[in-house]
Order: C-alpha cells, then structure tokens, then sequence
C-alpha cells in the first residue's frame, strides 16, 4: 500500500512538471512569434518586406551559430576586443531607423532597420588619431570599408533586425551594415571583424574590382 501511494505521488508530480513545462515552452513560443512579427510601416512610412531581397552574396546564404559567434574589433591602441553576440546587443544602446537599401542591380528596398552604434563598438576599443578608415569583414571573406569620419557624422549601425524581425542567415544573421545612403555593395552581411585602420588605399571585395570606393548613390 505505501508503495502504491509513493508511486502515485511521484506520477502526480511529474505530471505537474511535464504540464509546467509544457505551458511555459507554450508561452515562450507564443512571445517569440509575437516579438518576431513583420512590420509594414513604421510612423506612417511604407515599408518594404523582408522578402523583396535578392539573394546575391559572393557565396550563397552563411549559416552562423550565435552560441559560438565573435565579434572581434581591432585597433592598433587596444589590438583585439571580442564580443559575442548577447554582449553586442545587451551592452549597448539600441536604435531604429528606416533606411533605403539600393542595390546596383536596379533594385530597392525601404526597412526599418534596428541596431548598434559603430561609433559605440569602436570607441570601446580605442580610436587612434591617425585611423581614418574602418573595415568591415565577413565570416565568407566578403569585405568593405567606410570612412571613420562618415561613420560618425551618419549615425551608422550594424542591424540584428530588420522590421522588427531578427535577421535571418540569408538576410546576414547576426549583423549586417546599414551604409545609408551608400550603394549595397557597402551594406555588408555576417560581419566577424571591425578594423581601425589608417590605410585609405584600402579597397574591398567589389571596390577592388573596379566599383567605386565612395560608392555614393546620388552620384
């Protein structure tokens, strides 16, 4: 009899634990496609959706793991400072903007984008008053640069997500650079590394294979 009434009681409370577990992965679930809903316009302004992006990378859609994610800043007064992806977002202030993406291709997209500061990551790692350029590298080898001073004056951002949604391993998970008014070939995707650096003859993947390295889209 005391082991059936033992039994019983260690059933009814895994019973009660499965249940809890169940109903809180329920509401986790819930949350993270309430959280992860597109938006469509932001302050009255029409945007675009995720899905009007062409798929055009230099190697196909890259597929990063955030567990195992660095973000690596280097300077020569400091050399490397590392982040992983919930330092990046958790240790810095947060901002959104719509910005329009023009592609050369002849295409164009309006998104909301949210992000970090480049101004706020870099200064971390100590600005050299001889750095004039700052690089952007890829986990596919894909690389560009902006001016420092362009960077700052803009408000530049390395975006997690985009209308409201976290970026997905083709849109350039987990951040991509939001080079307003700057043509894509400058809007780089699965960024690992941000160099300071005094080299301004510095050329990129495209800009070193004849694309203009101020890429400006109004000229």
């Amino acid at each position: 009899m005391q082991k059936k009434y033992t039994l019983l009681i260690i059933t009814t409370c895994l019973t009660i634990l499965i249940g809890s577990f169940l109903w809180i992965r329920y509401f986790e679930n819930k949350n993270d496609q309430l959280n992860s809903s597109e938006v469509k316009d932001y302050q009255g302004q029409d945007l675009s959706s995720i899905s009007d992006f062409r798929e055009n990378s230099i190697k196909g859609p890259q597929y990063i793991n955030k567990e195992d994610y660095v973000l690596t800043i280097t300077s020569s007064a400091k050399g490397n400072i590392t982040y992983t992806y919930d330092d990046v977002l958790t240790k810095h202030k947060n901002y959104e903007k719509v910005v329009n993406l023009h592609c050369v291709e002849g295409w164009s997209v309006t998104i909301l984008w949210k992000g970090i500061l480049v101004n706020d990551l870099i200064n971390e790692s100590g600005v050299d008053a001889d750095t004039k350029i700052v690089i952007f590298r890829a986990i596919d080898g894909y690389t560009t640069s902006l001016p420092l001073d362009f960077i700052i004056e803009n408000d530049i951002i390395i975006a997690h997500k985009m209308n409201n949604v976290t970026l997905s391993p083709e849109r350039g998970f987990p951040f991509q650079l939001v080079a307003e008014s700057k043509w894509g070939y400058k809007w780089i995707k699965w960024i690992t590394q941000i160099e300071l650096s005094n080299d301004e003859s510095f050329r990129g993947f495209y800009e070193s294979r004849g694309f203009s390295n101020d890429a400006d889209v109004d000229e």
